[in-house]
């Protein structure tokens, strides 16, 4: 993992990575916009997730790069069924373990902590719950306090994995809004989706099949049908698919 002056966002050149000998990406070069989101789709199997561990450094890659800007940290939300229903924790402390990278766990938050975890209640519509264990809530209250804690990180880069998935309207558009906010004030937010119309909203969108990169760029050049034929296997892949869309990288 490097680092550059953070101007030109995520930088991706030639990762490969996987899990026990077995390679799941393959040669992976993409530009991920500062100030944007980007949407990672692609059929089950395609390398979403595994591509999202890379960025955030939980997986290494076995070849190629991945530049992050100057001195960030990602703010990585993980799947609100990674987290265990007995945790005995609540709403708002789930919210201020986000500000730990600043502060520690053992130190006392401070007056901007505060301030950043009521910010983020609020931002989600959460601050209600505040008190409640987080393993009682619903599951789109639930993602609601894990999204409120990868913003309360305050990174400028934020990693989801389908941070929307499963939900109900009102909470997929509370959470759409927040990502909104954090991209519109500079930050870099990439996640994962199976929802096309969702992908089709994001300012960047990168398109897998089989651990490759099919296309990449705005999501009107992206998914298109001859695109996403071609990543569901409704057709064979053809060069000009790539070539279009991102370039030929």
């Amino acid at each position: 993992m490097t680092h550059s002056d953070g101007s030109s966002g995520i930088e991706l050149d030639g990762v490969a990575a996987g899990y026990a000998g077995r390679t799941v990406l393959h040669a992976i070069t993409a530009r991920l916009p500062r100030a944007g989101v980007t949407a990672i789709v692609g059929p089950n199997g395609s390398g979403k997730s595994t591509l999202l561990s890379v960025v955030a450094g939980v997986l290494r890659a076995d070849a190629g790069s991945v530049t992050l800007p100057a001195g960030v940290r990602p703010a990585f939300v993980v799947q609100r069924s990674a987290v265990s229903d007995s945790l005995p924790i609540t709403v708002h402390e789930t919210v201020a373990m986000g500000r730990w990278a600043h502060r520690g766990p053992w130190r006392r938050l401070s007056e901007e902590d505060r301030e950043i975890v009521a910010e983020e209640l609020h931002r989600l519509e959460i601050t209600g719950l505040s008190r409640r264990r987080l393993g009682s809530l619903s599951g789109g209250q639930r993602q609601r306090a894990l999204v409120a804690q990868g913003l309360a990180q305050r990174s400028r880069v934020l990693l989801l994995d389908e941070p929307t998935t499963g939900l109900d309207i009102p909470a997929r558009r509370t959470i759409a809004a927040a990502l909104a906010d954090a991209a519109a004030a500079g930050t870099a937010v990439v996640h994962v989706t199976h929802d096309l119309a969702e992908a089709d909203r994001a300012d960047h969108c990168l398109l897998l099949r089989d651990g490759r990169l099919l296309a990449e760029g705005p999501p009107t050049a992206v998914l298109t049908q001859d695109a996403l034929d071609t990543a569901w296997g409704l057709r064979r892949p053809t060069a000009t698919v790539m070539n279009e869309t991102s370039g030929g990288r």
